[in-house]
């Protein structure tokens, strides 16, 4: 730069310090051919003079201020070059070469000419205009060269749609002050007489500092005051002319409005750059909120899931049995409402919580925005853990429930059957201790102990029979005790008192047995008769007690053959009748013939029978309530096999059912894959395609409500297993819920294949290459494909891989480590690969604008520039920004750009 302190000593430069409107251009001929009206041979008109000193001093100013100097005479103040080549190097930005030493007339000259040369190397032709003239103070010549300079780098490359530096301007100033009255902008001096074009200018920009509407043109001096100090005080332009002298003149020197008017067009199109910038960052921060609000929204729905899973997997992992059937029976209904009601909402969270996120992460990549990181522990893995976690709890559960049930059915029969023997048993028992402890025989006659003993063997042989009922309840009470039965202390309870008392029986038995034994050669005679007819009456007797138990015994079955089997064996025992009742008569002929004998002999029988207690008239009412069983056997066992037929028909109803839908969602769960190996047509041809084939799966769900009502008619009926099918009712449920997965995923596939090629650009037959492409290496057929198979792919294309190279795009196309490369991975890659984002550098170099070329920005630079919630965004992220020029407050955009991005350095 050059040093204007002193013309003898050495002339020094600085480094250029960057101005307005650097650099070459083309040829100014045309234009200066069509603007130059200047008249080189007549003076100008004063008026006019005044007011380019005036404009032309204030410009040159405005620039020289700069450099820490300025000119107070235009016409002096450049004789010795000096100040002259300094102005060129600061609009310019370049350097001149180095002033000449010294104060004579030829320094003069030559500091002068070295100026003009470098006006006429930026294409700038200098007509009549001479060193002489500057340095012997020609006022007009002067007044041309400084012209000549602002028309070069003030107002040559102002251009709108492609019109000359004047007209461009003049087009500029016509349509931002087209929405004002009393504003007619059509030249350089009329038209801006009374000051309103100045002043819509500024308020067309900067509305808060003019009030416009206030302004009258009647009153031009005070509109041009208003204007020029305003745009002095507000936006660094200089005042360069006075009112007067715009008001006094006829007509206005039009360089000079014109040189004023550039100095707005400039400071506006600042203005416009920052817009720009600022335009820029709020559409980058605009991206990152909406990123961050789905990320806030996944981490709160993946919350609430897993909660929901940490909640329910102790539930269904709870498997301590109740104590009765109703509270076992709740517990089953309550894990049907957890898989008609409660889970099924879930299900389709989680599908939606996926969809969600592969939204993000494509969104993401679209904005070249790091990949979304959910907190520890909310992965899409994570999830999917936990869900395994969860089914993996579930299942065997509603298997359980139904084998407690079973086994508290079993052991409510147990104990029924228990209860019912045990009653026999002490009902038999009851006096028997009383009857035992009798002294009877001490003083019977002989025939009479005889009797008694015959008696006491009839009772042992009873007792005897009796014996296989006191294992059978012990047996039994065992079986409840192994099975847990709840009422077991008081089963054990009862049993205990029975084997006691059996024992004290036995005692007994075996004591009056001595006793009997001991007179047993005293007796004589017997009646054979009465004797055969005890010998048969009792294990007839026993044989319809036993009959009769088995009539009312308690059956359970599960299955047509079991009851089948019931109805077989009781047809087998009527067919035993017959013989039954002619044995009953046999015995009763005995009892006859034994009376007969009595009468024919003339004996009188001193009571009933001395050796049995099973008289003719117990043998006939047995005989009697065994037939009034069999007819009710009967009908109980035609009732249960009722009952099992009605059950063999839900199960072939519930097989048929089954054996339909199951396939069904096999055959579409393949033809889903199918489909999105395939995908023919344009994107949204497939998306629609899937649609309406969700759609008739969707409709489908009808036949899959039927075959769950008659799998609730089949638990509600207690059946327990179906040999006519292969499919349960869970593998359906399954099969149904990851169909709908499937579909769902496939789906929004397709939408991030359409979002992906709408914000790439990517065109239909790129993106039907890219899957022709990949299907081709795809050699499962299964989506994704391995690393190998994937540089396969890459080289197809055109890549020449190293493994530095290769590692590198498998970090962008599989960032988990998971071995596998997806279509939509691969799509992402290429799309990444061909077309152009936004990136750190760009959202720097728009905050450097709005921060005024600095290397940092203050809060208030960005409230001012950007809306306020966005503003505020900013402010709280940015970090203090730590350079040496720091000051108060300043915050570090570089950082905070490049953090958006996901970069650790530019």
């Amino acid at each position: 730069m050059v040093d204007y302190h002193a013309a003898n000593q050495s002339y020094q430069y600085g480094p250029s310090s960057g101005g307005n409107g650097a650099g070459g251009g083309g040829s100014m001929g045309d234009y200066m051919a069509q603007e130059d009206d200047w008249d080189r041979d007549l003076l100008l008109d004063p008026a006019w003079e005044k007011q380019q000193r005036k404009t032309f001093t204030a410009w040159c100013n405005s620039h020289l201020r700069k450099a820490g100097t300025q000119i107070e005479n235009i016409d002096e103040d450049f004789r010795d070059g000096l100040k002259l080549m300094l102005l060129l190097e600061v609009i310019s930005g370049e350097r001149l070469p180095k002033p000449e030493r010294g104060k004579m007339r030829v320094h003069k000259i030559n500091n002068v000419n070295k100026a003009l040369d470098f006006i006429a190397s930026k294409g700038v032709k200098l007509v009549s205009i001479g060193a002489e003239e500057i340095v012997d103070g020609n006022a007009k010549m002067t007044l041309g060269m400084i012209w000549t300079i602002i028309l070069r780098f003030a107002i040559q490359d102002i251009s709108v749609e492609e019109t000359s530096a004047k007209e461009g301007l003049l087009l500029w100033c016509q349509r931002k002050t087209a929405p004002y009255k009393n504003v007619n902008v059509q030249n350089f001096h009329i038209s801006w007489k009374d000051g309103l074009a100045f002043n819509a200018l500024i308020h067309r920009h900067r509305p808060e500092l003019i009030e416009y509407d206030k302004l009258r043109k009647d009153d031009p001096v005070t509109n041009l005051n208003n204007a020029f100090e305003v745009a002095e005080k507000y936006l660094d332009i200089p005042k360069m002319l006075d009112a007067e002298d715009i008001v006094g003149t006829l007509r206005p020197d039009e360089k000079a409005i014109m040189t004023y008017v550039s100095c707005f067009y400039h400071a506006f199109s600042g203005a416009q750059k920052a817009e720009t910038a600022a335009n820029r960052i709020c559409k980058v921060l605009a991206v990152n909120q909406e990123n961050e609000h789905l990320m806030e929204d996944y981490e709160r729905l993946a919350s609430d899931l897993l909660e929901w899973i940490r909640r329910t997997i102790p539930w269904l992992e709870d498997r301590v049995p109740q104590k009765t059937i109703q509270e076992m029976q709740q517990k089953l209904e309550d894990f049907r409402d957890y898989r008609r009601v409660h889970k099924p909402p879930k299900v389709q969270e989680k599908c939606q919580l996926e969809i969600n996120f592969n939204t993000l992460q494509t969104k993401l990549r679209l904005s070249n925005r790091p990949a979304f990181m959910p907190s520890e522990g909310k992965m899409v893995s994570d999830i999917n853990n936990g869900w395994q976690h969860l089914e993996q709890a579930e299942k065997g559960y509603e298997e359980w429930l139904l084998n407690e049930i079973r086994r508290l059915e079993r052991l409510d029969h147990l104990a029924e059957k228990f209860r019912q023997k045990a009653s026999i048993h002490e009902a038999w028992t009851d006096g028997k201790e009383a009857m035992l402890k009798q002294r009877d025989y001490e003083t019977a006659t002989l025939s009479d102990i005889k009797a008694l003993i015959r008696k006491h063997e009839a009772f042992e042989s009873d007792l005897a029979a009796h014996q296989d009922r006191v294992e059978q309840i012990a047996a039994i009470a065992q079986e409840l005790n192994e099975l847990d039965y709840y009422d077991s202390h008081n089963v054990n309870t009862r049993c205990q008192k029975i084997c006691d008392q059996w024992d004290t029986l036995g005692s007994l038995t075996h004591s009056r047995r001595e006793a009997l034994e001991k007179t047993e050669k005293q007796l004589e005679t017997i009646d054979q008769l009465h004797l055969e007819y005890a010998k048969r009456a009792a294990p007839f007797n026993n044989w319809m007690e036993s009959a009769m138990e088995d009539l009312q015994d308690m059956f359970i079955v599960h299955t047509i053959e079991e009851i089948e089997g019931l109805i077989s064996a009781h047809d087998q025992f009527k067919s035993t009748l017959p013989d039954a009742d002619r044995e009953r008569e046999a015995i009763l002929a005995i009892h006859k013939e034994a009376q007969r004998i009595a009468e024919s002999n003339h004996i009188k029988l001193s009571g009933s029978n001395p050796y049995t207690t099973v008289t003719p008239q117990i043998i006939n009412s047995k005989w009697e309530k065994v037939q009034q069983l069999v007819p009710k056997r009967d009908q109980a066992l035609l009732e249960e096999q009722s009952k099992q037929q009605s059950n063999e028909r839900l199960r072939r109803q519930f097989a048929s059912q089954a054996n339909i839908v199951g396939p069904w969602i096999q055959t579409k769960m393949e033809e889903i894959g199918r489909i999105s190996i395939e995908m023919n047509g344009t994107l949204e041809d497939q998306l629609n395609h899937l649609k309406q084939y969700e759609r008739s799966i969707v409709d489908y769900k009808p036949n899959l409500d039927l075959l769950e009502q008659q799998h609730q008619l089949i638990q509600e009926a207690l059946i327990f297993d179906n040999k006519h099918t292969n499919y349960t009712m869970e593998h359906i449920r399954v099969g149904w819920e990851q169909l709908l997965t499937t579909i769902a995923r496939t789906i929004n596939e397709v939408e991030n294949q359409i979002l992906t090629r709408d914000a790439k650009g990517i065109s239909q037959e790129q993106m039907q290459e890219f899957r022709a492409s990949f299907n081709h290496f795809d050699k499962k057929q299964t989506g994704s494909m391995d690393s190998d198979d994937f540089r396969a792919l890459l080289i197809s294309t055109g890549y020449s891989l190293g493994d530095a190279e290769f590692n590198r795009i498998m970090s962008m196309v599989d960032p988990n480590h998971s071995g596998l490369v997806t279509f939509q991975a691969f799509i992402d890659f290429m799309s990444r690969e061909t077309t152009d984002t936004d990136t750190a550098d760009q959202v720097i170099a728009s905050f450097k604008v709005l921060a005024g070329d600095k290397n940092f920005i203050t809060a208030e630079e960005l409230r001012r520039e950007l809306p306020p919630d966005q503003a505020e965004y900013c402010i709280a992220r940015m970090a203090p920004y730590q350079g040496p020029d720091a000051v108060p407050g300043a915050l570090d955009y570089k950082s905070f750009s490049t953090a958006l991005y996901g970069e650790s350095d530019l």
